[in-house]
């Protein structure tokens, strides 16, 4: 009989779990669900705590060994510990959500050693499943997905927060300004799935923003890296990152050496 793939039972359960995640989510979408402030200044709701606590009632319950990162939750640092972690984001996007955006999604990934190795990124109200496990590809609601085979600077389409596409010599090197999408996994999931082609963040994400993402794109040809090229690695005890971009393999050197000679890292 042959080995099951870890990679892809891991990722049959992240897929399970955010789509019931979706759901409660929508049961409070468009309402008007009790919020209040974190310490860092951004919102968070009861949706986000419902949607926390079932995943880890489920997650956790499936996987007693893995370690434990949500942003919703206290971490608990044993996670260093284990081998293999879920790293979750109940709602990624809580911005959007609040205000009755349609981007905002459940991000939810296991990653193995400083690296994911299963991801989705459900968006609920779209119903986009995006999903994929190492080195089986990147899939939108089943189907495979690539990144853009646009390999030049000139007519890339570019996602990012203003301070960077509205950059005046970040547009002058012929990027094509897209609107920001709230959601930052559901931003670079866009250019796993070649719709557009460069996803740009500030300084400051963290783990849960991230690892579904970066895998999404990793397997559907592109990179994420930060603004000197080097891939992100996660689980670690600080759980922030620089600026980031996420891009086709072709198109990294060059969008990092703008965006990076524009804005600094």
């Amino acid at each position: 009989m042959p080995e099951t793939d870890p990679n892809l039972d891991d990722l049959t359960l992240l897929e399970e779990a955010a789509r019931h995640a979706g759901d409660i989510a929508l049961s409070f979408f468009g309402g008007d669900p009790r919020t209040w402030f974190k310490d860092n200044k951004s919102p968070v709701s009861e949706a986000d705590m419902e949607v926390d606590g079932y995943l880890a009632e489920v997650l956790r319950v499936a996987r007693p060994d893995y370690g434990w990162l949500s942003e919703e939750a206290v971490d608990n640092k044993e996670r260093l510990a284990r081998p293999r972690t879920f790293i979750v984001d109940p709602i990624d996007g809580t911005r959007a959500f609040l205000a009755g955006g349609d981007e905002w999604t459940v991000a939810l990934a296991v990653v193995d050693r400083g690296r994911p190795v299963a991801g989705v990124v459900y968006c609920p109200v779209r119903k986009e499943l995006f999903s994929a496990a190492a080195s089986h590809g990147t899939r939108l609601n089943g189907e495979k997905i690539t990144v853009s085979e646009h390999d030049a600077i000139q007519g890339a389409r570019l996602s990012g927060p203003h301070s960077i596409v509205a950059n005046e010599e970040i547009l002058q090197a012929g990027f094509e300004r897209m609107p920001n999408i709230r959601s930052l996994a559901y931003r670079i999931a866009l250019v796993a799935a070649g719709r557009v082609e460069v996803a740009a963040a500030r300084g400051g994400p963290s783990d849960w923003d991230l690892a579904a993402a970066d895998l999404l794109v990793q397997e559907a040809g592109g990179r994420l890296t930060d603004l000197a090229g080097n891939g992100v690695t996660y689980n670690k005890a600080s759980t922030r990152h620089p600026g980031l971009i996420a891009a086709p393999q072709r198109l990294v050197r060059p969008v990092c050496e703008v965006i990076s000679a524009a804005v600094g890292k």
